[in-house]
């Protein structure tokens, strides 16, 4: 590399450094080190490898970088300003962690053009770059590499490696030979309490290779072998680590090299400071037209790339274009429709009586056959979660033609991992574990929902219903859990039907997240009637109306506590007491309904309301009212059969008619 073409990127480089610093000082809040320390690394990716387009953000084969250590934002925004994304503007970044502005504190997919994914809770980006190279392997495995034929890209720090979910993650790819995955490490040995030696002394380099990572060190100052490094990593058959070895707070004589630069502005002396020893002349925010044209240059190769790609695309045969643009739009193949409607017709005429779990591997036959781009997986529980159809077959590292992905025992790299498929573009991943393994994935779901991504979550053994596995296993709090995540919608299917259903509304949300709670124990057909529409888009719905105009009880509840609440219906009108029953499949959209609706469903305050669902009681007071009666767990499970848990726990038709007539009583 000529000296004159480092001092351009020196330039290019202290213009990142600058405008960071001033955003984060402007906002008096921020992480200034890891700007100041990654930008030489950053320059030279974004400014000689990066593929993109600011004027097309979303152009499918460009290339995807994700910030994974996400605390650094001001970095991602002073490189999307200067490399022309317009909506990122000076006055943007001005207003850096500021309500409404396009820089918020960290990096926020669907809100900020040129960020591919939510990243700041650390790890999470990583395991999102993880999904993404997996999308393009995919992608090109089903259209072709002059179709997909691009890298992802990741800036992690020493944060995102000690999380957990990072082995989890690279684990993965290196057994998937990911080859077009490649992770820069920011290695600047500082954390928020110090040195990275108070709390780790592994070696990095010797962790990636072992599982089956190429690595590669460097000097992350030196453009020369940051360049080298690139291209090296780009030749390799297998994922690359980039261990850049950085000075955090880079150039603030005062702060550089320890953690008084992490998380704190630099304020305007450290700053004068910082201009000095970069040999920087300008005021905040101020950025020559010199520096400018350096940037806009450095993109004239991208401009070629993404001109040859739109002409192969233009010069393909009709019929392949329409197939990748129907493969991004999600549009499912001809005759799914007429497939549903026959498989109601058939489970209604035969009858069912198995697990809801089973119910969905009988779903996914259908919808896998009209929908590619579902892509399946379980995290070592796939004969448990029935999340694979006979139309599937695994994904390897040799082929990448299949459509289900064997995750191991590692929930929370499945969740973050089909986050990165998810806003890849065109896939949508679903992936299996029991229920009360949530908690081991849960800030993945949590994402998926804050940043709108269509995952949907497959978690069987719902219940105490799973029997002897005990309290461990048992999940108590996880739907009560679960509901209280915006944007994220539960399904709790009572029967074979409405599981179907659940499918179908979790399918029609392509702006959230959702997860099918299903039962490991048989449950009969509660729906018995034609299929008129799809009622559990309703969220909630009469399944059994009373035998009189003027209902006494309505009966509420979900999943296997459905076909219950019929029993105990029967039991009530033996006693002469009527009573109807509502299934309430989905709370959220059931909450959405008219009011109208709802109080048609529920009934008006001289009803009373009893609620029946084997998890704790949380959530369904605003459905029965202070004088309603909720039948629900309220402590953990226990080891045991499930009939006896059920009737331990006082899920009996004779236990709830009892505690009816007496509130009755009461009344």
């Amino acid at each position: 590399m000529s000296l004159s073409k480092i001092n351009t990127k020196k330039r290019m480089a202290n213009a990142v450094r600058f405008l960071s610093v001033d955003a984060v000082n402007a906002a008096n809040s921020g992480h200034p080190g890891m700007p100041l320390g990654i930008a030489d690394v950053a320059t030279v990716l974004f400014s000689d490898f990066l593929v993109f387009n600011p004027k097309d953000p979303s152009w499918p084969n460009r290339d995807r970088f994700i910030l994974s250590a996400g605390h650094g934002s001001a970095l991602l925004y002073s490189l999307l300003h200067l490399t022309g994304y317009s909506a990122i503007t000076l006055e943007e970044l001005k207003n850096f962690r500021q309500l409404g502005s396009l820089t918020p504190g960290h990096p926020e997919a669907n809100h900020t053009p040129g960020v591919e994914t939510t990243t700041g809770p650390l790890g999470q980006g990583l395991a999102n770059a993880v999904g993404m190279a997996l999308g393009e392997a995919l992608m090109a495995s089903r259209f072709g590499k002059d179709i997909a034929n691009h890298y992802t890209y990741t800036i992690v720090g020493d944060g995102c490696l000690m999380e957990g979910l990072s082995q989890e993650a690279i684990s993965l790819a290196g057994h998937l030979k990911l080859r077009k995955l490649i992770v820069l490490f920011d290695d600047n040995g500082i954390t928020i309490d110090g040195k990275t030696d108070l709390s780790t002394s592994e070696d990095t380099i010797k962790r990636f290779k072992s599982c089956g990572w190429a690595t590669h060190s460097i000097d992350g100052h030196d453009y020369e072998a940051i360049s080298a490094a690139l291209e090296n990593a780009k030749k390799e058959d297998k994922p690359s680590l980039i261990s850049c070895k950085t000075i955090i707070g880079f150039g603030a004589p005062n702060k550089q090299g320890s953690n008084k630069a992490h998380g704190s502005p630099l304020g305007k002396e450290e700053r004068e400071a910082l201009k000095n020893s970069l040999h920087w002349a300008h005021d905040p925010f101020d950025i020559q037209d010199e520096i400018y044209n350096d940037w806009t240059s450095s993109l004239k190769r991208c401009e070629k790339i993404y001109t040859n790609w739109q002409k192969s695309i233009a010069n393909k045969p009709h019929q392949e274009r329409k197939d990748f643009e129907c493969f991004l739009n999600k549009e499912p193949n001809k005759g799914l429709q007429s497939a549903i409607e026959n498989y109601f017709i058939e489970i209604l005429e035969k009858g069912s009586c198995k697990a809801t779990r089973q119910d969905s591997q009988k779903s996914l036959e259908v919808l896998t056959k009209y929908i590619p781009q579902l892509i399946g997986g379980s995290a070592d529980l796939t004969t448990s979660n029935n999340t694979k159809s006979s139309m599937q077959k695994d994904i390897t590292s040799k082929d990448f033609s299949g459509s289900y992905i064997n995750y191991g025992i590692r929930e929370h790299a499945m969740g973050a991992i089909m986050n990165g498929l998810s806003l890849y573009g065109g896939f949508i991943p679903y992936g299996g574990t029991f229920l009360t393994f949530t908690d081991y994935m849960r800030p993945a779901i949590r994402l998926s929902a804050l940043m709108g991504a269509q995952v949907i979550y497959v978690m069987t053994h719902d219940s105490i219903g799973l029997g002897e596995d005990g309290p461990t296993h048992q999940p108590i709090e996880h739907l009560a859990s679960l509901r209280a995540i915006p944007n994220l919608y539960v399904f709790r299917p009572c029967d074979a039907v409405e599981t179907m259903e659940s499918w179908q509304a979790a399918l029609s949300l392509d702006r959230s997240s959702s997860v099918l709670a299903l039962s490991r124990q048989a449950l009969p057909l509660s729906r018995k009637e034609p299929k008129k529409e799809n009622l559990t888009l309703r969220g909630g719905y009469i399944i059994s109306e009373s035998i009189t105009v003027q209902s006494t009880i309505a009966l509420l509840a979900t999943g296997s506590e459905v076909h219950l609440a019929l029993k105990v219906q029967a039991a009530l009108k033996d006693k002469n007491i009527s009573a109807y029953v509502v299934s309430i499949p989905c709370f959220e959209l059931f909450n959405k309904q008219s009011a109208t609706y709802k109080e048609r469903v529920l009934g008006n305050a001289s009803v009373l309301k009893v609620s029946i669902e084997a998890g704790v009681s949380l959530g369904w007071d605003k459905y029965v009212g202070d004088k309603g009666l909720i039948i629900s767990i309220d402590t953990f499970g226990a080891s045991a059969p499930a009939d006896t848990l059920f009737k331990h726990f006082g899920f009996t038709t004779e236990a709830i008619v009892k505690k009816i007539c007496t509130q009755l009583n009461e009344k």
